[in-house]
């Protein structure tokens, strides 16, 4: 298997642990803009026209979001099987619509929302099969400056505006599972603010009050929270299901009725094996583009 890479930046790195995971004999090319030395057996190459000799089978694009339109125009036209890491695009028009038309037509795709694959929140899933939802609520916080330590946080593009960074893109993953939960609300109403400490340029708060026919579902995002929380909270009329995405932890009105360990990557791994079966066959029909851009929407 061949696999190139545009945008080798600490997720992509993750996608290479997975593909290494699933087949050890795998080669790896990055698409760089100048030259490096090869890193950790990944190979090089400096040009998009390298890519139609290169004939991967097919391609991560993990790039900047505020390029992504850029890149995916370029590359539509080979026709080779695309794993685009979220979000899709930074913006919302008539020309990324026109894009996302003709690459679902053209090419194989798949936006890379790995938390469709965390065991929780499938375990939620079959839990809330046939319960009448009253309400929901999640929330997802944590501080942005622990993102990178090594890095000044106010200098990646998760903090900075024009580099297409903002809580309520980075943390797109909400969106995507409610989406995935429950469909498509009737009406969206939200606030985006940047009024903490952090003093970015990017908002570093979102909250979203999706409107559906039976129940209200509720999102807060923010980066400046130092403890972490992540949780995903369902009232039904037969009772409360809360998970905690971080501990992996099910609670039924106070009592813990799902525990499990699960590493992180793994939804990584499990997410490529899914693409690796399915969209390089053809047979995607799951987180396409098109649903991609339709969340994209919602989010804006």
């Amino acid at each position: 298997m061949k696999v190139l890479i545009i945008g080798l930046g600490s997720i992509a790195k993750k996608h290479v642990l997975a593909l290494r995971r699933i087949n050890p004999l795998v080669k790896i090319y990055a698409l760089r803009h100048k030259i490096k030395a090869e890193e950790d057996n990944i190979h090089h190459i400096y040009s998009y026209e390298e890519i139609e000799s290169l004939k991967p089978d097919f391609i991560i694009v993990s790039n900047p979001t505020n390029v992504h339109y850029k890149t995916l125009n370029e590359i539509s036209r080979l026709e080779i099987p695309l794993f685009i890491e979220k979000p899709l695009f930074n913006s919302i028009g008539e020309k990324e619509l026109n894009l996302v038309e003709s690459l679902d037509k053209s090419n194989s795709t798949y936006i890379a929302c790995n938390l469709r694959f965390h065991k929780g929140l499938l375990k939620m899933k079959d839990l809330l099969k046939d319960k009448r939802v009253e309400e929901v609520n999640i929330y997802c916080g944590s501080y942005l400056p622990n993102w990178r330590p090594n890095k000044d946080f106010r200098k990646i593009y998760s903090a900075n505006k024009e580099e297409g960074g903002g809580v309520h893109i980075d943390l797109i993953h909400e969106l995507d599972y409610l989406y995935w939960f429950f469909g498509e609300p009737l009406k969206v109403k939200k606030t985006f603010t940047n009024l903490s400490s952090l003093n970015i340029s990017a908002y570093d708060y979102a909250n979203y009050l999706w409107l559906y026919k039976e129940f209200n579902a509720n999102i807060i995002l923010n980066y400046y929270r130092k403890n972490s929380k992540r949780t995903f909270e369902v009232l039904t009329t037969e009772g409360t299901y809360l998970l905690d995405l971080i501990e992996n932890k099910i609670w039924f009105d106070e009592e813990n009725v799902y525990s499990e360990k699960q590493d992180l990557l793994e939804t990584y791994e499990d997410q490529m094996r899914y693409f690796i079966k399915n969209a390089l066959g053809k047979k995607n029909t799951f987180n396409t583009v098109k649903e991609g851009y339709k969340i994209l929407n919602l989010c804006f």
